[in-house]
């Protein structure tokens, strides 16, 4: 599979995700690609938004990853959103309980930067580019 999608604005973008995270299925890693500012975090609340998770979500960049609890899903209990940017080495990830955490099977997990640690990521792993064409217009591939 694999989708190409022009998003027209930040709500756009986020009413893709949430569309998207309703389809997902429980253990899903989802590896983020893409420049800053090219609106990641910004599809990771969307698919927040599909979780029916109401916590503001931003980007954990100082402290890594952030987890949240979700309500109203019957398999997936918890979303994980990690943000690598600030990540120099595989060890670092590791350190934090990466590896249980990619191996627990009831979570959703997002993960910006996700080129850093491509040697930990399972080759099932959700890839989702956005790249940056304007103000308003991003690219979305979904493969």
């Amino acid at each position: 599979m694999k989708l190409n999608i022009l998003s027209k604005s930040k709500e756009n973008t986020q009413g893709i995700a949430s569309n998207l995270a309703k389809s997902l299925e429980v253990g899903k890693i989802i590896a983020f690609h893409g420049n800053l500012g090219s609106g990641k975090t910004t599809f990771i609340q969307g698919l927040a938004q599909g979780l029916n998770i109401n916590t503001r979500i931003s980007s954990p960049t100082f402290v890594i990853f952030k987890k949240y609890k979700v309500l109203n899903h019957k398999k997936i209990k918890w979303f994980y959103h990690f943000d690598l940017y600030r990540i120099n080495s595989l060890e670092e990830i590791i350190d934090l309980g990466f590896e249980e955490i990619i191996n627990n099977k009831n979570s959703l997990i997002a993960i910006e930067w996700a080129e850093k640690i491509k040697e930990l990521l399972p080759q099932d792993s959700l890839n989702i580019k956005i790249k940056f064409i304007n103000k308003n217009y991003r690219k979305i591939v979904i493969s």
